[in-house]
């Protein structure tokens, strides 16, 4: 795998960790959506930040191929929330973009994970 694909895709994903979690730290409502997609209290306030020092790590090419296993890892469990959701059909407030996103989780909310879940593959094979 070239290692332009993998510096694209560790940008790309590092982008949209970063936009994510400052959206969360922006939002006065993100711990009440994460609360209703059944985040646990804990993990609440840590994740924004958590989000914001991987994609750093993975836009600056420090310790990329790990910093994309932990997102992989945390995309995952983001996924697996909001299946267990969709499949009792409901269908609270995304956040996970914070204000950027405040449409009821679909199928599309999977699909984007999913996606960046890939792009997180491509760094770790190619590092």
């Amino acid at each position: 795998m070239s290692d332009t694909l993998a510096t694209i895709a560790a940008i790309v994903l590092g982008a949209a960790m970063v936009v994510a979690g400052a959206g969360k730290i922006a939002s006065r409502s993100w711990p009440e959506h994460a609360a209703a997609l059944g985040a646990p209290a804990w993990a609440v306030p840590a994740v924004p930040w958590l989000e914001i020092v991987l994609g750093a790590l993975l836009v600056s090419g420090l310790g990329a191929r790990w910093a994309a296993v932990a997102v992989v890892v945390l995309l995952l469990a983001f996924t697996w929330l909001l299946l267990t959701h969709l499949a009792r059909g409901d269908r609270p407030v995304c956040a996970c973009f914070g204000p950027l996103s405040r449409r009821p989780i679909s199928w599309w909310s999977v699909a984007r994970n999913l996606a960046l879940v890939a792009l997180a593959v491509v760094v770790v094979v190619a590092g």
